[in-house]
């Protein structure tokens, strides 16, 4: 047996170990082909949901275009029905004055007192155009507010039954004498004095009060 030269033995190991790593090459190409299959169809990916996707049905249905409407309910009624006038027989009237006498130069404030003495509300206009207030000595007429009355105006208001209300302001007296001929003049003939007794009488809605209040001038 004849030796075999370590150049001749070196070609060899390099051509067995060439072979063997195009041997393994073609292997893994082919295993990777088997698993991979790059020529398959792809599965297609499954969809998703958007904010543009077809919405279900609703589980009310619509009324269609020969479904009528439905009826709106009636209204309920009111446990607060309006008011009736007010009657003067549940209506208490009475004259209000800031003092019960008057020193010199003072001049007296007139008010109104009104009660609803009834059952049940009523309504009444307390504006100042249903005000009257009277001043009188005896049988003589000496002033009426609504003979130089100026703007008056009416203001209707529901008066609760036992409820009280009294004038949002007083009206004043000058002291003189009134007539619709005189508003205008500046020396109007004075009320005497000395300790002279005066009666207030008011009316407010068409109402008179049932008394007057009693004053007294010096």
């Amino acid at each position: 047996m004849h030796s075999v030269s370590p150049a001749v033995y070196r070609r060899r190991r390099l051509v067995f170990f060439s072979v063997l790593i195009l041997v393994i090459a073609a292997v893994g190409v082919g295993i990777w082909l088997a698993i991979a299959q790059p020529w398959a169809a792809q599965p297609a990916p499954a969809p998703t949901s958007t904010a543009s996707a077809t919405p279900t049905a609703s589980a009310t249905p619509t009324a269609s275009a020969t479904t009528p409407p439905s009826e709106s309910p009636a209204p309920e009624q009111s446990e607060n029905p309006v008011a009736a006038s007010c009657r003067g027989a549940d209506l208490t009237v009475e004259a209000l004055t800031d003092a019960d006498s008057y020193p010199a130069g003072a001049l007296p404030a007139l008010s109104i007192s009104l009660t609803n003495d009834g059952a049940s509300a009523c309504t009444l206009d307390v504006g100042s155009a249903t005000q009257v207030f009277t001043v009188t000595s005896g049988e003589d007429v000496w002033w009426r507010s609504t003979d130089c009355q100026e703007n008056p105006s009416s203001m209707v208001v529901t008066l609760e039954a036992g409820q009280n209300v009294t004038s949002a302001e007083a009206v004043i007296w000058d002291r003189t004498r009134s007539d619709i001929s005189t508003c205008a003049d500046e020396n109007r003939a004075h009320a005497p004095a000395g300790g002279a007794s005066y009666h207030v009488g008011v009316s407010i809605g068409g109402f008179d009060s049932l008394d007057t209040k009693q004053i007294l001038l010096y």
